[in-house]
This record gives C-alpha cells, structure tokens and sequence, in this order.
C-alpha cells in the first residue's frame, strides 16, 4: 500500500482497511482524501468501525460452515464465537492455532492467527486464553512529492481472558475480557497530525442452551445462543477529539444437531449478526455518540428507516456432518446486504480427529468474480487432553 500524502494519516490507513476488509472494490488506487479510497463505491452505507479484524473468523470449523458459531458444539475456538458455550466442551484441557492469509488476491502479505487455549476445572465451570494477531504487512510512506519518508509493518492484537459457568443442566453463561492494540502507521508524524497506537478494552457477554430432544427412537439436539461482543470503549489514534467505535456485535444463533445413525451425525447452524454501532449519518453526528448511546440507538438510527436496520443484519447459514467423530464434511453461505458491503460467499470445508489431535481446513468462494476475499483459505490444529492423560504426560 502506499500513501501519496502526508494529510492522510490514520483517518486514511483506517478506511482503506475497512474498505478493502468490507466492501468491494473494482479498483485499487492511492488514497486522494481522508476517508475516501480510490475505486470504492461511495453509494454504499457500510457501517465502518476501528480494528475490524476482530470480527473476521479465526478458525477453520466456523470458517467452512459459513462463518456460523454461536450455537455450534463447543470446542477451544469457543471463546471467539460464544463463551457460554466452552462449559460444555467434552474434554479438560486442550488448545487451537489457526491461521489465515488474508485478502492473498490483492496483497501477499497480510495474515490472521489466533491461538486459543481452555481448561475445564470444574463439572459446571471453565476459564480459556486466546490471542487474535492480525498482520496487516508492510506500507510505505511518502511526502506530498512523493519522496519516500519511511516504511512500517502495521499490527494488531487482542487478548481475551474467559469465564464459562453452568447455571443448570442445560443453560450457561460466559464472560471475555479482552485488550485490544492496534498500531497501524507506528509513530509516523508529519506537521499537521501526530500517530499512534490505538488501545482499547472490551468485553463479552453470552449465554447458551443446549437441550436433547430424544423421541420414537431419534437422538437429536437443539442449541440457542445470544453473545454480545465488544462491548469497550472508542478508540483514537490521534487525539480525544478523534474516537471511533469498536465493532461491537449482537450474534444471534441456533443449531440443530441430528444422529442420523451410531455413525452418523448432521448439524445445521443459522447465524444473525448486527453491528451494535451508529449508522452513518449525512451530518457525521454518529461519530459523537457515546457508547451507550451507540449501542442502543443502533437499532434505530439506519437514515433510510426499518428497511435500511434490516439490511443492516447479516445471515450465516452452515452444515457440519461427521463420521464416526473422525472425519468431517462441512459447507455454508454468508449473506451481506449490497448497500451495507455486498459480501456474499460460499464455503465448504473439511475436518479430521484422531485421539487428541484434530485439524480443520476451509476455503471460500465468493459469488462476484475479482473478489478480495476469493481463495481465503483457513487452516486450524487442534489438541484436546482429559485431565487424566495431561497429568500422565
């Protein structure tokens, strides 16, 4: 990437990501004013946020049905999707590393990890760590000339702490604490604006319910689930004159989990996903809401009225069969209104457990040709231990 103006700093790094992240882009070109990328379609009213690759999926199961994880069965990647769930994991300890290379059509060098760890300590209670890094890899800076003034490998990360309690048999609760930095153009200053990290504090809220539904012979399950995700303050880059909101999210979700035989089990998981942050307004009056007032207002605020809060909504749809716990087949849809992104993709992905060991891999394809995010593949390690065998080892 490179930035023909020192005036562009961190208003312009910012929405080229959140441009190239959210929206499609016919062309890619130099940024020519704050807040406006080259080729984009300014048609459009993408709701664009601050650190935005907190809401791009880290691993590969939820990645190869359609980006749905609210209601799925537990497993170490929990914590991102919903921690109420990570109580009702089967195993005591265990840990995922997944990795992502990102937008590889346009940029070579841009990549997610996240590594997520839990440890079930009691029947009715677990804790979990994990880390999300996004490596955004190199930019160039120049002056108003065009000579070169430098260059920096932007970052970003958040770590997140999470508890998860059973309430009753089949209902639970979970809770993320987690501190987020993002250090887009380093300490880069010119004359007229002085750059820095970005840091933030956020939380999470959720709760889930799984109940069997065992009749006429049929083993079948039912899961719902409401997380509440980043729910922290603004972050600046700048100056307190200069916040924007974190993407803090309402995920909605169910999943129907059917045993088709001993062998044999199919899930079907549906997600709803909203941004719980202003909509853009004609007279830039959502920037200065606060966060409260963000939240809440957010079902109401979108200019073009109820049709526009609708649009607002993304859908996750997603299959997961297995055979015999081993192997897994899985494939989804995720649905983007046009005027809020136009992402709309297909994903198919597969998955292999053999005693503690598991891996997951998925690829996407995107409906429109040319598209940033065609050919994103996924990759996910995971290791899952009982109690019994960690202290053995």
């Amino acid at each position: 990437m490179k930035y023909t103006s020192t005036q562009v700093l961190k208003s312009s790094v910012l929405a080229a990501l959140c441009c190239m992240i959210f929206s499609i882009t016919k062309a890619q070109g130099p940024v020519t004013n704050p807040g406006t990328l080259t080729g984009s379609d300014t048609t459009r009213k993408v709701i664009n946020t601050a650190v935005p690759f907190m809401t791009i999926t880290p691993d590969a199961r939820a990645g190869g049905m359609g980006d749905v994880g609210a209601a799925t069965s537990a497993d170490a990647n929990s914590a991102y999707w919903n921690p109420a769930k990570l109580v009702f994991i089967e195993n005591d300890i265990g840990f995922a590393l997944s990795y992502t290379p990102w937008l590889g059509k346009i940029i070579n060098d841009m990549s997610i990890s996240y590594l997520s760890g839990y440890y079930k300590f009691a029947d009715d209670q677990a804790v979990g760590l994990s880390l999300k890094y996004f490596n955004l890899g190199q930019i160039y800076f120049t002056d108003d000339s065009g000579t070169d003034v430098g260059d920096f490998k932007p970052k970003e990360f958040a770590v997140d702490a999470t508890y998860s309690r059973l309430l009753t048999q089949n209902l639970s609760i979970g809770v993320v604490g987690k501190f987020i930095h993002s250090n887009l153009t380093g300490s880069y200053t010119t004359g007229s604006a002085d750059a820095q990290p970005g840091t933030s504090v956020a939380a999470d809220i959720a709760v889930y319910y799984n109940k069997d539904l065992i009749s006429s012979g049929s083993n079948n399950s039912l899961s719902l689930a409401a997380v509440i995700s980043n729910i922290g303050s603004k972050i600046t880059y700048s100056d307190e004159d200069n916040k924007d909101f974190i993407p803090t999210n309402l995920r909605l979700g169910g999943a129907f989990t059917t045993n088709l035989d001993p062998y044999n089990t199919l899930t079907f998981g549906l997600d709803f996903n909203k941004l719980l942050v202003p909509s853009p307004q004609p007279d830039g009056s959502d920037r200065d809401k606060t966060l409260l007032s963000g939240i809440f207002g957010s079902f109401g605020d979108a200019p073009g009225g109820f049709s526009e809060e609708i649009q607002e909504v993304t859908l996750s749809a997603g299959a997961e069969y297995w055979y015999n716990k081993t192997f897994a087949a899985r494939a989804g849809y995720f649905y983007e209104a046009k005027e809020k992104g136009n992402r709309k993709y297909l994903t198919i992905g597969l998955g292999f457990r053999y005693q503690v060991f598991g891996i997951d891999f998925a690829y996407l394809v995107p409906q429109q040709q040319e598209h940033p995010l065609a050919e994103t593949l996924r990759f996910t390690l995971l290791f899952n231990f009982d109690q019994a065998d960690a202290d053995r080892g």
